[in-house]
Parts: structure tokens; sequence; C-alpha cells
């Protein structure tokens, strides 16, 4: 690894980049043209001394999936990113696909304006690249996995656990809709060996899954109604909508809920609270809602 070209790369890459460029407010006093050191561990989800001890040319090899942080808080383009993993000396990712997949740029800045309603980037296998602050306060952090489990729709059909994020009644219609959104994903990649495997694998492991499979029902999910059950504020009632990059293999998921609503309150309460400890605020939420 290459200490000091890589320290001096991400401290370029950092000048470049303004607090307004990636949704931090820009306070009056800045001392360095860009993003300061923490407010890129703060966007990479690092501490602000592992980043400080990088950008001084010290330290040990940062991981794949810190690079992959790395050049997402950096706002790195394809070639760009490719070169922070040659300077790292680790072998590229694969482009679209896994925790350290590269989110498509155009999604990406999308998220950076998408500041007032939970927003994440997906790909379509439904894993999680990327998510907003409202979007961990309201699904939850993605799971540190890798492989098929990084997958929702991999965990829906094998770990009963994570079909705790919606209502019991609805879990006929998220199978249902999972299982068609996987067959047009599939037939849009062909003999694509990675969903070949997923689908093989879900169709030994899970009864419903095979059942499902075989009514051969094909749908990309594009919108959907959603409850989802949070652990303070209850079961909250969004619209969930999705932007699909140009290559069809990326999505930009972001809730919403009618103004006047409930659902709108809840977000409202959401955006105040959280990640913290909720359970005063949700008391509070509800006696007032009443």
């Amino acid at each position: 690894m290459n200490q000091s070209e890589l320290a001096a790369y991400l401290k370029s890459r950092r000048d470049r980049i303004r607090p307004a460029d990636v949704g931090l407010p820009t306070g009056p006093r800045r001392r360095v043209p860009g993003l300061r050191r923490e407010e890129v561990a703060q966007l990479a989800g690092l501490s602000a001394d592992y980043y400080t001890e990088l950008e001084r040319g010290r330290g040990a090899q940062p991981s794949t999936q810190v690079l992959a942080a790395l050049a997402r808080a950096l706002r790195l383009n394809g070639d760009e990113r490719d070169h922070l993993f040659h300077l790292a000396d680790r072998p590229l990712p694969p482009a679209t696909h896994g925790p350290a997949a590269h989110v498509q740029p155009a999604l990406l800045g999308l998220l950076d304006r998408l500041t007032t309603t939970p927003a994440q980037v997906i790909t379509d296998l439904h894993e999680t690249l990327v998510q907003n602050p409202l979007a961990a306060a309201l699904v939850g952090p993605p799971p540190a996995v890798s492989g098929p489990a990084a997958s929702l729709v991999y965990r829906w059909f094998t770990d009963p656990a994570s079909r705790g994020l919606y209502p019991r009644e609805d879990h006929p219609h998220h199978s249902r809709v999972f299982v068609a959104d996987l067959q047009a994903v599939a037939a849009k990649r062909g003999s694509d060996p990675e969903v070949t495997r997923m689908v093989a694998s879900l169709r030994r492991r899970s009864e419903e899954f095979a059942a499902l499979w075989d009514t051969h029902d094909v749908a990309l999910r594009r919108t959907d109604h959603k409850r989802i059950v949070h652990p303070a504020l209850g079961v909250i009632e969004l619209d969930c909508h999705s932007l699909f990059s140009e290559d069809g293999r990326q999505r930009l998921l972001w809730f919403t809920a009618p103004p006047g609503t409930e659902g709108a309150a809840q977000l409202e309460l959401l955006s105040v609270i959280g990640t913290q400890d909720m359970t005063t605020s949700a008391d509070e939420f509800g006696r007032r809602r009443g």
C-alpha cells in the first residue's frame, strides 16, 4: 500500500467538496476549502481518529468496505474510486453489488438532497448500499454481512427475524412482491450466476419461495404502500417510491406520507428523535395524537 500517495489523494478529494454538496450546513467559520476531516469520517461512518491517521499516511491498510465508504463520502466517480482501491492495494469489488458496490453518482446526488424524508440506495437484489439518517432510524441499518445474506429478499425467506419490519398480516403481500420483483430481475440479467445461485438456494431452503416462484408472476417493485413496524412509534403507514438507475441495477427508495396523516406526523417525530432511545418521545407523541 502506498500510504503517502493514498493520504495525499484523500486530502485532494476532500478539499474539492463543499459541505452543501453532501447535505452538510455551511458554517460561518471554515478554515479549510472543502470538508473537514471529521465530516468525511462522519459521512463514511468512521471514527475521526481513524480517518485522520489515513490522511497522515499512517495506520493499517483500509478494508474494502472502508474504501467503498470513503468513495461514497468523497463522491468519487468510477475512475476515481478505482484509483483509490489501487492506492490502497485492494482488488476492485463488483461494480454494482454487495456492501462495497459503487453507488451510481446520479442516485447518490439525489440522496444527498433528500434530507427530510427516509431514503436509501439499494441494488436490484435489495442489498442496501447507502442510506440517510432518517432511513436508518426508520428501517434500521443494513446487517454487517456479505454474500446472499446481504439481500433482504434472501433474508426474508431464510431468516424469520427479518420479517419483524412489517406486520404479520402483511407478510404474504411482501412475499409475493419480492418474488415477482426477483423474477423480473432474473429475466433482465439472463443467466447471471449471482441470481441463478440465489434462486436455487431459496428454492431449496423455502417452500414458500418455491411455490411463489412457480407461479411465474413478474413485476418490478416501483411503488408500494407499506406499514412499517417501528420499535417506538408503532406501525407507520407510508408510500414507498423507487427511482431506477439507467442500467436498472440500483434503485433509490424514498418514503413519504400524505400531509395531515398520522404517518406524516410520525415521520416528523422520527426526524427529531432519530435513532435515539425513543421510548419517552413515543409516549409523548401518543399523548399529543390522543
